[in-house]
C-alpha cells in the first residue's frame, strides 16, 4: 500500500475494513464496522438514548416516583375531582394531573412503561426464538417439512386475532388456563402475542435459509462431513443474525401497539395495573373534560413506538454491508 493511501475499503463495505498508513494495515471487524455506520445516524442513537432512558425509569419506577414526590399509581385521592367529580389538570404537585379517581397520571405512565416494554419484549423474543426455530427447520429441509410447517403457519395466520383474545380472556381471567402457565394478566397479552407474529418471523427465516442452504460455504460443509445441527447452529444462523435483530426491533412497537389496543378492548392488563392502552381506554369518555388523561398516555406511546422504529430503521442501515459510510 502507497504512503499516501489513507484508507481502503472493500467493495461492499462487508466483513472487515482496512486501514493504511505509511504502510500500516489494521482491520475492523464486523462489529466495529456496524457500530461506525450506527454512530453516524444520529437519529438512531437518540433514539437508542430514549429507549435506554426508558427501560431505566421502567425498572427504577418506585424510586423514580419517590423522587419526584409523586404518590403511587393506585393511591386514589377524591379530593382532587372538582364538586362534578371532574378530575383536576396538571399543576405542580401533579405535572400530568390526575384522572376521574384521583389517581396521579404521570405515576401510573412511568409504572405503564413496565408494562408497555415487557410485553413488547419478552413477547416479541418469544415469537423471535419459535419463529426462528420453525423457519430454520422449514427451510433447510424443506420436503414433507417445509410443506408440514409452512401449511402450520398458514393455519396460524389465519385465526382472528381478536377473536381469539376474546375468548383466551374470558377462559383465563379467573384461574388461567394451561395448568396455570397463563395467568389473568401480562402472561394473557404475552400468549397472544407470541401466537399472532411467529409465523411472520417463521416465514422471514424460512425464505433466507431456503437461499443460504445452497450457499458455497453450506455446501463445502456437508463435504466436510458436518451434521445438519452443526450446519444450521455454525453455519446458516450467525447469517440470519442481521435480518432476525432488524425484524424484532421493528415487531417491538407493534406489539406494544397490540397490547394497547387489548387493553383498550378490556381483554388486556385491568385495574389496579397501570397500562397506556387501558389509561387511553379510561379517558375516552371524559376527553372534553380532561385532555391530559388522553393526551399524555398517548404521548408516551407515541414516542416509544417512534423510537423503536427509527432504531429499527437505522439497525437496518448499519447491519447491510452494502451501506457504505
Amino acid at each position: 500500500m502507497s504512503a499516501g493511501a489513507a484508507e481502503l475499503l472493500p467493495p461492499g463495505g462487508g466483513g472487515f475494513e482496512f486501514l493504511g498508513l505509511g504502510g500500516d494495515i489494521a482491520a475492523r471487524s464486523p462489529l466495529q464496522l456496524f457500530w461506525r455506520r450506527l454512530r453516524q445516524d444520529r437519529i438512531a442513537l437518540a433514539s437508542l438514548a430514549f429507549l435506554v432512558l426508558l427501560i431505566a425509569v421502567a425498572i427504577a419506577a418506585p424510586l423514580v416516583v419517590s423522587l419526584l414526590g409523586l404518590p403511587g399509581p393506585d393511591v386514589q385521592n377524591l379530593n382532587l375531582t372538582d364538586s362534578f367529580g371532574s378530575p383536576l389538570g396538571p399543576s405542580l404537585a401533579h405535572p400530568f394531573g390526575v384522572d376521574q379517581l384521583g389517581e396521579d397520571v404521570m405515576s401510573r405512565i412511568i409504572y405503564g412503561a413496565r408494562v408497555s416494554l415487557e410485553v413488547g419484549i419478552l413477547g416479541t423474543a418469544i415469537a423471535t426464538a419459535i419463529g426462528v426455530v420453525f423457519g430454520t427447520l422449514a427451510g433447510f429441509y424443506g420436503g414433507w417439512v417445509d410443506t408440514l410447517l409452512a401449511r402450520t403457519m398458514d393455519v396460524f395466520l389465519s385465526i382472528p386475532i381478536l377473536l381469539l383474545g376474546l375468548g383466551v380472556a374470558a377462559a383465563c381471567s379467573v384461574r388461567g388456563c394451561a395448568a396455570g402457565l397463563i395467568q389473568p394478566g401480562l402472561s394473557v397479552i404475552i400468549f397472544l402475542i407470541a401466537v399472532a407474529t411467529w409465523p411472520y418471523m417463521g416465514r422471514i427465516v424460512r425464505g433466507l435459509v431456503l437461499s443460504l442452504r445452497e450457499r458455497e460455504f453450506v455446501q463445502a460443509s456437508r463435504a466436510l462431513g458436518a451434521s445438519d445441527a452443526r450446519i444450521m447452529f455454525r453455519e446458516i444462523l450467525p447469517n440470519l443474525a442481521a435480518p432476525v435483530i432488524v425484524y424484532a426491533t421493528l415487531q417491538v412497537p407493534l406489539n406494544i401497539l397490540f397490547e394497547a389496543g387489548l387493553s383498550y378492548l378490556g381483554i388486556g392488563v385491568r385495574p389496579p395495573t397501570a397500562s397506556w392502552g387501558q389509561m387511553i381506554a379510561a379517558a375516552t369518555p371524559i376527553f372534553n373534560t380532561a385532555w391530559w388523561y388522553m393526551v399524555f398516555p398517548g404521548a408516551a406511546l407515541l414516542l416509544t413506538v417512534l423510537a423503536f422504529n427509527l432504531l429499527g430503521d437505522g439497525l437496518r442501515d448499519a447491519l447491510n454491508p452494502r451501506s457504505a459510510r
